[in-house]
């Protein structure tokens, strides 16, 4: 989801003897892990972070480095390029488009700075490849498309660059599509004639289409007219809450009967209604405020912000986060209504995901264990684990070459 950074709570670890078996570990390890959505690019251009270096949640609020990625077992994902929705116009777009391009490129210098640990990822294959070397894999996602201005020729730019998957909005309409989230409503109740051009741009070029942060009707156009299927990269089920970013069970279906898939997330604030901390809230926005754009902040800055917002926490701590089995109940809805080879995981790391119980990308393999609780086979989890995404990822490639 990204730019919701201010708004992570204090982190709190949960008791050890939730903690999964040996047995679960083990299976763990033996899938593919693949997450569809992580906003860890973000820490990576943090001035003094390191992917390299263990970190802790409740000091610095991230949720991914590589320590904790081999705690819990996650072999690698989608590293998403994400820009937040800002106006439309040429002078807007120019700045946001060397911004999306220098975190794109972010992302390459941390592969390119470990070479032993990072691998990019272009093909479905490369994916056991890279897993077979013993790296943790790096797809490049697009989260939303505002960078690319008006000219849709940008997206071969980003594919050359390696990004294989692309999202159309975010929080806000832009001139490819309506958001599931703007205060105003609709603009284009759809998406605009750009961003069909932008569609039929991706299907060409052999990338996964990505619905999430899209209103209705434009997920609804992008099954429709889309050439591969389409996947949500963080979504969830409105079906057990019923928020703007949830999608609704005949949509699911939709997804599904054309080979898509929903990767659910957690995003405390779409999995259930939360109570109003307005004192908190106001802080934070206030911390906003005064500190100005987190892009240009320097180390010293960076640890500024950090104390101030630990003081926030300690001042107005967020009593009612959503839990682990707020998670697993849209997780095990998503299965119910279309089943394990429609269903994937796209917990929204570093970018406002994270509930209690699952705090960071180490707590991964309780997801696991709860799904071979519920009666879900081993088959079954390593297509949730990353298979799907796989196969989705195959079949726009197929496309792409004929």
């Amino acid at each position: 989801m990204a730019g919701a950074a201010l708004l992570f709570p204090l982190q709190v670890a949960h008791a050890a003897e939730d903690m999964p078996s040996a047995e679960v570990m083990a299976f763990q390890r033996e899938m593919i892990t693949l997450d569809t959505h992580l906003d860890t690019p973000e820490s990576v251009d943090r001035p003094g972070w390191s992917i390299m270096e263990r970190h802790d949640m409740r000091e610095d609020y991230t949720q991914v480095d590589l320590p904790r990625m081999k705690d819990g077992e996650l072999d690698g994902g989608f590293w998403a390029i994400y820009t937040p929705q800002g106006p439309l116009g040429a002078e807007h777009y120019a700045k946001v488009r060397d911004f999306a391009v220098l975190r794109g490129l972010s992302i390459r210098l941390m592969i390119a700075a470990n070479p032993e640990q990072f691998a990019l990822a272009l093909t479905a294959d490369d994916a056991a490849r890279i897993n077979a070397e013993g790296k943790r894999i790096v797809y490049m996602s697009i989260e939303n498309a505002y960078p690319l201005g008006e000219d849709v020729s940008m997206l071969d730019l980003f594919y050359k660059m390696g990004v294989r998957e692309t999202g159309f909005a975010h929080f806000g309409n832009n001139q490819f599509a309506d958001s599931s989230t703007d205060p105003d409503g609709a603009k284009w109740h759809g998406l605009s004639p750009l961003g069909e051009k932008l569609l039929a741009a991706a299907n060409r070029l052999g990338m996964i289409i990505d619905g999430s942060h899209s209103s209705d009707e434009v997920l609804d156009q992008l099954i429709a007219k889309s050439t591969t299927p389409v996947v949500l990269s963080h979504s969830g089920c409105k079906a057990i809450f019923d928020h703007p970013r949830n999608v609704d069970d005949d949509r699911l279906r939709a997804l599904a009967a054309k080979g898509g898939v929903i990767q659910i997330n957690s995003y405390g604030g779409y999995l259930r209604a939360r109570s109003p901390n307005p004192e908190r809230a106001a802080a934070y926005r206030a911390l906003s405020t005064e500190m100005g754009e987190e892009a240009t902040m320097t180390a010293e800055q960076w640890e500024v912000l950090l104390a101030r917002r630990r003081e926030i926490d300690a001042r107005y701590p967020d009593t009612d986060r959503a839990t682990f089995d707020d998670f697993m109940k849209h997780l095990l809805h998503a299965l119910d209504v279309v089943g394990p080879d429609h269903v994937g995981i796209g917990m929204d790391w570093d970018g406002g995901g994270g509930v209690v119980g699952l705090e960071d990308v180490s707590d991964l393999p309780r997801i696991t264990a709860a799904l071979l609780d519920a009666g879900y086979s081993k088959e079954d989890i390593a297509k949730i684990w990353g298979g799907n995404v796989l196969r989705v990822m195959r079949t726009v490639e197929a496309s792409a070459e004929r």
